[in-house]
């Protein structure tokens, strides 16, 4: 009996051991996160100067910051 509850335990935990699926989808997350992260920096570079961005992006810390 004891034996064959052991091999119910570890037929039933065997399934859940398995991580490999769920690694992949944490990369696929961080490679969405870092696509969209550059499209929004792309759109907004678009067209302008980034110098300006630049400056602009320290003034609003400067401001922040007091």
């Amino acid at each position: 009996m004891k034996k064959m509850l052991t091999n119910l335990y570890f037929g039933m935990m065997k399934p859940l051991r398995n991580e490999r699926g769920a690694q992949s989808l944490e990369w696929l997350g961080i490679a969405a996160l870092v696509i969209l992260v550059l499209g929004i920096i792309s759109t907004a570079v678009s067209g302008a100067n980034i110098g300006q961005i630049v400056s602009d992006i320290v003034d609003k810390i400067r401001q922040m910051v007091g």
